[in-house]
């Protein structure tokens, strides 16, 4: 799958740096700029962000006026960032056509959560079908079958295999598939997962064995 490209806008160098190692961790494309001036340029030049995080206070030209900018051409989520909270801000934010608003400090746990449920609200329709090793996943359907046979999984069965398939031939270790599949708020046992991912298995068959154990870490799901 390919990686979304997002596009983080802040002229401090730290605050970038910090946005940007949670998103990469996170097997996003980072691109930065400074301020609202190289962030249009390098929206317009490249032509593929899937994203914006953008800064309301930069030199050059602010926040806003970059938002007017990207929504007189562009429909790409923006999530804003700022030390402001006034309620004032945050209308105008959602009046230009911001998909979320956050305030300084944050979770950049958090920042992460809120990037992938846009985005996953945002994936055009023709991506909502994976398909892999005989196994075709319809996330709109909520279907899922094994060469062309229906599966009956529960949600988290679906969510799980969805992100396995998603990173085909990634090792993804415990701790990101407990991010991933059941975000960062949840604080039970990682022995969810084995349990989960047995489940999985028995319900798929022989196609169970795609689902690798990397032992020690996690799992892999891998073609033949």
């Amino acid at each position: 799958m390919d990686k979304s490209k997002i596009l983080v806008v802040d002229d401090e160098s730290r605050m970038r740096k910090l946005v940007r190692d949670f998103l990469v961790k996170n097997n996003y494309e980072v691109v930065e700029a400074a301020d609202g001036e190289e962030a249009l340029d390098l929206f317009f030049e490249k032509n593929d962000i899937d994203l914006v995080i953008l800064d309301v206070m930069m030199p050059k030209m602010d926040g806003w006026q970059v938002c007017r900018e990207i929504r007189a051409y562009s429909k790409a989520p923006i999530i804003m960032l700022t030390a402001k909270s006034d309620e004032r801000d945050e209308l105008l934010g959602f009046e230009l056509g911001v998909d979320e608003y956050i305030s300084k400090p944050f979770s950049p746990k958090i920042l992460v959560a809120r990037v992938e449920a846009i985005l996953r609200r945002t994936v055009p329709a023709a991506e909502s079908i994976v398909e892999a090793g005989g196994i075709r996943l319809d996330k709109q359907a909520h279907s899922v079958t094994v060469e062309g046979t229906p599966v009956d999984l529960s949600y988290k069965e679906f969510e799980l295999l969805a992100y396995f398939m998603e990173n085909k031939g990634i090792a993804l270790s415990r701790e990101k598939i407990l991010n991933s599949v059941w975000n960062y708020d949840y604080f039970g046992d990682a022995r969810t997962i084995d349990t989960h991912v047995k489940k999985l298995r028995s319900k798929m068959g022989d196609k169970g064995e795609l689902i690798k154990t990397i032992w020690g870490m996690g799992y892999k799901f891998e073609e033949d």
